[in-house]
């Protein structure tokens, strides 16, 4: 078996403690729960018809990205089927990144598997509701042990080096997390540019990145900058990692494309949607949603300038606020999966990921990988 470096994958992880696995039917899962009001209601169907390369023996294993429930979104149904020889649903894993593992014994045979989610979300929009208004930091500051691990550096994601003298340039003698926070924002939002050139989501190269002097790349490498600097001045900051579902309304009148689209019916093809957000953590608050790599597609996409009103208006929206025609998965990075996989640590797990006798199939070709997503809200 020929080993080899994928999208720079080789990464470390090593202050997060096992999670005791959670594991699902060997065939099919379903899980149905009652609705609640006032939220959007998506149904994502995840086709695989996994090809491997030409000539490729032995086994094959694919782990597949799921949405965990959170206050702002939850799995209403999931069920999946296929030709798998086995499959089950894990979140043992050092993030908690709930997973659904399934493999082939052999990589010559039909290799199918079809995943049906359905979702509700609500609009995470805290600063919009107003719920800082009287916010305070505490004067002694304390993190749960879950929040701690988000203070930690990872191997994409270092805080100390240019890391940590570019956070203490941007936020100077300010002390108080929530201003240091929308400092750094602001910094990422203006400073940094989307790259369309930039392979999937990026690779999220914090200190490459910054050293390179060009700030640039998709939106994991714009809002790990963003994570980076904020754990590097002492904020407990993570990514989640999701695909976009469909038409963005409240985003949609800055931007008919840069946020999510669909057709009239509200269906839609996301096959290449998957999207990088960012959260940051307040002592006395909790978690608070921020978007800056949002801000520079817009740019892009709409051709506009930084100082551009509705760019603006953007750019304050994405400060503790989410439209969620979005669902996120996990907040992974530089960690082993389950069960391990050949080629480990993964950067992220934003994309399903598959080896054929340990040698990964790039997942950011799903044209080659073979998988297709698709999107309807149900209205």
């Amino acid at each position: 078996m020929q080993r080899r470096d994928f999208l720079k994958t080789a990464a470390l992880l090593s202050t997060a403690a096992a999670i005791t696995p959670v594991l699902a039917s060997a065939k099919s899962s379903v899980i149905e729960l009652p609705s609640t009001g006032g939220r959007r209601r998506f149904s994502l169907i995840n086709a695989y018809h996994l090809q491997a390369p030409f000539g490729s023996e032995g086994v094959v294993n694919l782990w597949i990205p799921l949405p965990e429930d959170t206050a702002f979104q939850q799995v209403r149904k999931l069920d999946f089927n296929g030709t798998y020889q086995d499959a089950y649903i894990s979140t043992n894993n050092a993030y908690g990144a709930k997973t659904l593992f399934a493999t082939w014994p052999d990589a010559k045979g039909k290799m199918t598997i079809t995943v049906e989610l359905v979702i509700e979300t609500q609009d995470w929009e805290p600063v919009k509701a107003g719920e800082l208004t009287h916010y305070r930091t505490p004067t002694k500051l304390h993190y749960p042990a879950d929040v701690a691990l988000y203070l930690q550096p990872t191997k994409h994601m270092p805080i100390d080096g240019i890391v940590k003298q570019t956070a203490d340039k941007i936020v100077g003698k300010e002390t108080e997390p929530l201003k240091q926070a929308r400092l750094i924002y602001n910094w990422v939002s203006a400073n940094m540019f989307r790259d369309n050139n930039v392979i999937g989501c990026g690779t999220g190269d914090v200190a490459t990145i910054l050293e390179s002097g060009k700030l640039g790349g998709k939106c994991t490498d714009i809002n790990s900058v963003f994570v980076a600097l904020m754990r590097a001045v002492g904020i407990p900051a993570r990514e989640m990692f999701g695909i976009r579902l469909g038409q963005a309304i409240k985003m949609g009148q800055y931007s008919k494309k840069a946020f999510g689209s669909a057709d009239d019916k509200g269906i839609a093809d996301v096959t290449g949607g998957q999207h990088c957000r960012a959260m940051f953590y307040l002592a006395g608050y909790g978690w608070l949603p921020a978007d800056p790599a949002d801000v520079t597609k817009m740019r892009l996409t709409e051709n506009k300038e930084h100082s551009d009103p509705a760019v603006q208006a953007v750019n304050d929206y994405l400060f503790g606020n989410w439209e969620m025609n979005w669902v996120g998965f996990n907040y992974g990075r530089d960690f082993d999966l389950f069960p391990v996989a050949e080629q480990t640590p993964l950067n992220n797990f934003g994309y399903p990921y598959a080896e054929v006798d340990g040698d990964p199939v790039n997942y950011y070709e799903p044209k080659v990988f073979a998988y297709d997503y698709k999107s309807s809200e149900q209205r």
